[in-house]
Parts: structure tokens; C-alpha cells; sequence
């Protein structure tokens, strides 16, 4: 846990995980509630729904059924709801709350409260002011737990939203719509509207803490907590409140200054990791390549104590290039016979077996497409493991074309397999009656996770990888149908540790995507650690290096780049097609973002500006690069 710190507006703890943050707010409520319970007095709590505080609430429930804390003290006002929603909906917050909470502590039922979705237009207005007269007549809230979306609203208050705004029925900004598109099942049937406690009323609140975990929330963490108050990051308000405190992980801390370039908020620890960050900052920051810097560059950028150090800015210069080039290697597997002191694998063995996990299935191609590629021609025996089916990121249409295809096949061909011809039918059947919204039935699921098997398993003779070293893991904490998944499980962790036993690599890649630590590569990556912890004694594993990828959306910092395998333009075609086996996400999938670029658009890009980078800095100039960073298990 770190706190500190100039350039911030608001208290910011920064915690190495959301874990441990969710825990220290769990306790800070327990506590709030034990305290008015000793006083007899009712301990009133404004809570928030989403990913975010999940952890929370669990660790609440935790403490009440491990260590007696009770709830029958306490009343609640959830910040918001979709309009028009039923309660018992999947994407209802009544339901989320009483699925992640209510239900499974003692809180009297009259004593939770949450926006009504259900009701008509025109008592949408009274009903907004009676949810705050309730509040104030029990004195205010005494704490308030706030996410942060990714376009820095609190509740549903989108930017534009005064500090003096109201509860009431608010329009839901387009990125709010896309990033709840998969609990919809398509950006169309998303809420275009929703209820939500006004900013004045979150201010009015004794104590106040914003959560916020993942990259994809850091920009806008830094703009709420070093920048201006400005309803454009209604979040920004938070600076004006006496007890208020972000609480986050390292992930969405990234933009903070004392993050970023910390150098420039108080004494460093001048080690190699924190010397290439600084002198890479600084090169691009002054638009220069770094053999280039000058002792004026240092001086006028923050760097001075650096310079001290060394006397001179061509010799810490001189250093970084170095450290940059040697991550540079057209052998990802390690080049034979050469000397590889200063190269970023191994030589030996000559041939190795690479074990590349994939937890979805088109994430080893787009992500590291044209480094499998290379794996494979240079003769490693390369292992493909596909961790999920991904199922749920089929469209229906796409869905409904395959399973008619196969009854009117078995028609025409007298295929009658009346096993298979029930679940085709049984699938047809519910995908023509579909609701909006409604999950789909376990036929429709395997249909569907066919679908993506199947593309795979072609991307694979693509690249040359016999069937034999394709691995479909379908680990179970992903199959419920809905973007909500299962906690990691023992039995997730035991399938993935029995693979990476049988094979016994020599490298394993996996993806190291923490844009969202409740998704799908996050919850992937940590049954791949708990693996690997549990299997580290095991003589093979000595010899085991991990490396690990990003997805779709972001790029490891040039700073943390430990391997980049350079590739020419004849290769990223190649990638290109490889990402096209994958037909089902093309067009308009379910879970596209805000970004309207295919991912093999998205994949070039980043390979593309990754080179870029590179030679800006003074490196030779690549079509496109592919980058890792080393984990040292």
C-alpha cells in the first residue's frame, strides 16, 4: 500500500492489488456499522454496483458469516438502476445486489433500497425526490462506495453533470452504453437511460470512497485526481469533499505522476529499471533518440539527480540503448549456437517445447501471431492452449446459420443422428424466440463454443501446429452463459497445472492483459500463476521461462519490454490472415468496445506503433514489433 503525494487533489491509496483494497474497504464499513450499532443508532450506507466493488461485498459476507458481523443495523441506497428494468433481469441491480449481498447476510429486507426501473415515466420525478428525503431523514449517508466509469462518471452522473445535480433520470452516455454491451448482448439493447443519485447528494455523504482497479481506468483516475474540477470527470468533484479517498490498484494508477515519472515527485531508487524508464521518458518526451540526449535535457526535464550520478548524459545514454537493442531478437525461442548473453532467451535447447496459452480463442494470433508463427518455422514444438471457449462472444445470427446448416446437412444426407439433430433443433428453436437479454441455454453455448473450436483448430493449420498439440481446455469458471463468470476455482487451477505437467515446456506464454482484473485474461492468468507456483519445485520447471503477451487494446511501456520480436511487412500479412480464420469476430462483434477497428486492425496498429517507438528512440526501423515482458516466477 502506498499513499502520498504531491500533484494529487484528493487522498489516493495505491494498493499492489484490488484484494487487498477490497478488504481495507470492507473493514472500514465493518467498522462504521459495529460503531452505530454500539451507539444504537442505524449505520446508513450508499453502495454501487458493477465489477468494481464485487470483493467488497464478498468480504463482507465473509465477515458475517465467519466473524458474526450483522446487518440488521444497517440501511442502504444504491447509487442507480437501468430505466426501464425489471428486478428479477439479468442486468437488473436489485438482482446483482442481492445476488452479490443482500441475500446472503441478515439486513432486514425493508432496509435495502435500490432506484425502481419498473416505474412509469411519470412518477419517475416524485419517486427521485422521496429517495433523497428518505436519506436525509435518516441524516445522510455515513459512507458512500463509488466506482469510476471509463469516461470518469460516478453513478450513472455522465460528464456534463453539475455538482449541485439531483437524483434523477439521467441519458447514459455512449461509453457507458458500450462497456455494459455484453451484459445486454449487443449495444442495441442496452438501456438508453437509467436513475441515479445526484452528485450533490454523493457529496452530502459523511465519507466517501471511489474504487478503481484495471489500465482501462487510469486515465481517468489521473484526470479526477490531478486535474481540475471539471463536470467533464464528474469524478474530478471528489477533490471538494473534506473525507473522500480513492483507493486503487497499481493497474489504474498508471497515469498518476508518482506512477508515471516519479522522479519528478520525490527521491528515486536509481536501479536499471528505474534509469530506462526515466532516460525513455525523457527522449520521447523531448522528441529526440536517446543517444542524442544532451546534459541540457536532463537538467531541464527533472533529471538532475540522475546526471549527478553518472557526470555525464552520454554515458547513461549509451547504457539504456544497449539494455534497448539487446531486447531486439528475430529468435523468440532463442537463436542456435550463438552467444546469448546479451540476447532475451536462451540458445539451448536448440529445440525447445513452447507451451502458448490462450484464453480466448483468437488471442494467441492476435496477440502474438506472428511470434507463434516464427516459434513453429524455427523448428520449437510449439503447444496451443485454448484456456475458455469464448462462446459467449458468438453472435446469435452467427449461431443460428451453423446450427441450420448441420439439420439441413443430416437432411441431405440422411445423417440422421437424432442425439445431434435435438440439439440443433432445440438451439434453432431458442435462438428464433430469443428475448433480449434472456442467456443462452446450454445448446446454444456448445453451438457456439463449436463455432470458436472450430476457427482455432484453423488458425492452428494455418501456422502448421499439428491437432495433436492443440489443447481446448474449456476451464470451467467461464461456462455460465453471461459476462459474469464463476470464481477461479480448484479444479480451473488443477486443469491448467495437468497440462503444463504433460507438456513440460520450456517456455510458456501467457497473457498478461490486466486492462480489466475481472475479466476473462485476468482470472486466465492467475490459474496459470497458481500453476506454475504449485509446480515450481518440479525439476522441469527450472528450466521454464514465462513470458507474457498483451491483448487487443494496449501494449506493454517501452520501459517494461523485455523481448520484442520485430517483424516484416510479409509477416504482419500473414498475422493478418491468420486473424481472419477467426470469422465469427469480424463485423460487429459483441464485446468491440468503443473502439470500431477489427482486431487485426487493432493488432497491426499497436505492432506498427510499437516499431515506431523503437526507432524514434534511435533503434533500428521494423515493419512492426510483438512485445514481452518476462515473468520470474
Amino acid at each position: 500500500m502506498e499513499q502520498a503525494i504531491s500533484y494529487e487533489r484528493i487522498p489516493t491509496i495505491i494498493y499492489s492489488n484490488s484484494d487487498d483494497a477490497s478488504r481495507a474497504v470492507a473493514q472500514e464499513i465493518a467498522a462504521i456499522i459495529r460503531k452505530k450499532a454500539l451507539d444504537g443508532q442505524p449505520a446508513i450506507l450508499g453502495l454501487a454496483t458493477g465489477s468494481t466493488p464485487k470483493k467488497v461485498y464478498a468480504e463482507l459476507i465473509r465477515m458475517h458469516k465467519e466473524e458474526g458481523l450483522s446487518f440488521q443495523n444497517v440501511v442502504t441506497y444504491n447509487l442507480d438502476e437501468y430505466y426501464p428494468m425489471e428486478p428479477d433481469a439479468v442486468q437488473s441491480y436489485v438482482r446483482f445486489m442481492r445476488e452479490q449481498l443482500f441475500d446472503h447476510i441478515d439486513i432486514p429486507k425493508g432496509n435495502w433500497h435500490v432506484p425502481d426501473g419498473t416505474l412509469p415515466l411519470e412518477k419517475v420525478a416524485d419517486f427521485c425526490r422521496d429517495y433523497e428525503a428518505q436519506i436525509e431523514r435518516y441524516g445522510g449517508l455515513d459512507f458512500q462506495l463509488l466506482g469510476i466509469g471509463r469516461n470518469g462518471h460516478i453513478g450513472f452522473n455522465e460528464p456534463g453533470s453539475l455538482i449541485n445535480s439531483k437524483t434523477r433520470l439521467m441519458t447514459l452516455d455512449l461509453t457507458t452504453r458500450v462497456d455494459a454491451a455484453g451484459d445486454f448482448g449487443g449495444l442495441a439493447n442496452v438501456s438508453k437511460k437509467a436513475i441515479t443519485m445526484g452528485i450533490q447528494k454523493i457529496m452530502q455523504a459523511k465519507r466517501v470512497v471511489l474504487l478503481a482497479w484495471g489500465e482501462h481506468k487510469a486515465q481517468n483516475v489521473a484526470k479526477a485526481v490531478e486535474g481540475a474540477v471539471t463536470a467533464d470527470v464528474p469524478a474530478s468533484c471528489l477533490q471538494l469533499h473534506e473525507n473522500a479517498s480513492f483507493m486503487i490498484d497499481t493497474a489504474a494508477a498508471a497515469q498518476l505522476t508518482r506512477m508515471k515519472t516519479p522522479w519528478l515527485v520525490d527521491s528515486v531508487n536509481w536501479d536499471k529499471a528505474m534509469i530506462k524508464k526515466a532516460v525513455i521518458n525523457l527522449a520521447l518526451e523531448v522528441k529526440k533518440p536517446v543517444l542524442k540526449l544532451t546534459n541540457s535535457d536532463y537538467n531541464e526535464n527533472g533529471l538532475s539527480d540522475l546526471l549527478a550520478l553518472y557526470g555525464q548524459a552520454y554515458d547513461i545514454n549509451i547504457e539504456v540503448f544497449n539494455n534497448l537493442q539487446h531486447t531486439i531478437t528475430g529468435w523468440p525461442g532463442g537463436k542456435p549456437n550463438a552467444d546469448d548473453s546479451n540476447r532475451p532467451e536462451r540458445a539451448y535447447p536448440n529445440k525447445k517445447k513452447v507451451l502458448i496459452f490462450s484464453p480466448h480463442p483468437d488471442d494467441d494470433i492476435i496477440s502474438m501471431g506472428g511470434t507463434f508463427q516464427r516459434l513453429h518455422d524455427q523448428g520449437h514444438e510449439v503447444h496451443v492452449a485454448y484456456q475458455t471457449s469464448g462462446n459467449i462472444a458468438v453472435a446469435d445470427d452467427e449461431a443460428l446459420r451453423f446450427a441450420e446448416f448441420v439439420i439441413d446437412f443430416n437432411s441431405s444426407f440422411e445423417a440422421n443422428n437424432p442425439v445431434a439433430n435435438r440439439v440443433y433443433k432445440e438451439a434453432v428453436r431458442f435462438l428464433k424466440n430469443k428475448k433480449d437479454s434472456e442467456v443462452d441455454i446450454a445448446e446454444v453455448r456448445e453451438i457456439k463454443g463449436l463455432i470458436r473450436r472450430g476457427e482455432a483448430k484453423n488458425t492452428c493449420r494455418y501456422v502448421g501446429i499439428p491437432k495433436e498439440q492443440i489443447h481446448f481446455l474449456d476451464l470451467p469458471f467461464y461456462e455460465t452463459g453471461m459476462v459474469q463468470k464463476k470464481p477461479l476455482s480448484e479444479e480451473d487451477i488443477q486443469i491448467v497445472a495437468n497440462l503444463i505437467d504433460e507438456v513440460q515446456p520450456h517456455q510458456i506464454y501467457a497473457a498478461g492483459d490486466l486492462a480489466d482484473p475481472h475479466g476473462t485474461h485476468k482470472v486466465c492468468l492467475d490459474a496459470i500463476m497458481e500453476a506454475v507456483h504449485r509446480l515450481k519445485h518440479r525439476e522441469f520447471m527450472s528450466n521454464c521461462w514465462v513470458w507474457l503477451y498483451k491483448g487487443a487494446w494496449q501494449e506493454w511501456d517501452i520501459d517494461q519490454i523485455e523481448m520484442a520480436v520485430p517483424m516484416s511487412p510479409d509477416q504482419v500479412l500473414k498475422k493478418r490472415y491468420g486473424i481472419f480464420k477467426h470469422q465469427s469476430q469480424k463485423d460487429g462483434v459483441p464485446f468491440q468496445g468503443t473502439d470500431a477497428r477489427e482486431f487485426w486492425q487493432r493488432a497491426e496498429d499497436r505492432n506498427q506503433n510499437t516499431a515506431a517507438i523503437y526507432n524514434q528512440l534511435g533503434l533500428a526501423e521494423y515493419e512492426a514489433m510483438e512485445a514481452f515482458v518476462r515473468w520470474r516466477f
